[in-house]
């Protein structure tokens, strides 16, 4: 019988690594079907709280955050692409790709949580942002890319305009943080095993399999 592991995927929708590792981590999930279930919860992490409405070129962005010429971030770009192509996602950067505030995305997420749609919109909205580069800060986006995975687009716009779930979404925030956790993604297991980083899905594969055996 399948031992039925509680996943929290802390995450941000522009964080490349993030898609890589949940692909992966699905990958490692089929893999183990009849082994192991899971129960994945995404829970919030903003990569740039302060990032500004228009947001800011990706090039710049990581060359003034993390000191990287252009040559080193387009390379590595192309390795994100391989990896994105080995869990089957697309990343379509250009020069000209952005990065956003997320933290309406964020709140939508929330709320997609409570009408059981928090999976689907997770991954549309990676997809959204990293395949069809589209802004997912932009209301309208979000509510088109609700409305795509079943969700109701009016209420998703009310959501949004709103401001609901404010509290709920900066209260997870500070509960991850003060975990420890200052990196993503970061996927906890049962709520004390740590896997961090876009690992490969054999790596998951290997750690969930040897968690479920630790609680059998």
């Amino acid at each position: 019988m399948a031992k039925t592991l509680k996943i929290d995927f802390v995450s941000d929708i522009v964080c490349p690594w993030c898609a890589v590792g949940l692909g992966a981590l699905e990958q490692a999930l089929a893999r183990l079907t009849g082994e192991v279930e899971a129960e994945i919860t995404f829970q919030p992490f903003e990569l740039n709280p302060q990032m500004a409405p228009e947001g800011e070129n990706v090039v710049e962005h990581i060359g003034r955050k993390y000191g990287s010429t252009p040559e080193r971030s387009r390379r590595s770009r192309e390795a994100l692409k391989a990896r994105g192509e080995e869990v089957g996602f697309a990343f379509n950067y250009t020069d000209d790709s952005r990065i956003w505030n997320t933290f309406d995305a964020h709140r939508l997420l929330h709320w997609a949580e409570t009408e059981g749609k928090q999976g689907e919109l997770k991954r549309a909205l990676l997809k959204a942002n990293f395949t069809d580069q589209r802004d997912p800060s932009n209301h309208d986006v979000l509510v088109e890319v609700a409305g795509n995975v079943g969700l109701d687009p009016e209420r998703a716009r009310a959501v949004l305009s709103s401001g609901e779930f404010t509290a709920e979404v900066r209260q997870r925030e500070a509960f991850w943080q003060e975990a420890g956790i200052t990196a993503v993604p970061s996927v906890i297991v049962q709520g004390k095993y740590l896997i961090q980083g876009g690992q490969p899905a054999e790596v998951f594969e290997q750690a969930l399999r040897q968690i479920a055996a630790e609680l059998a």
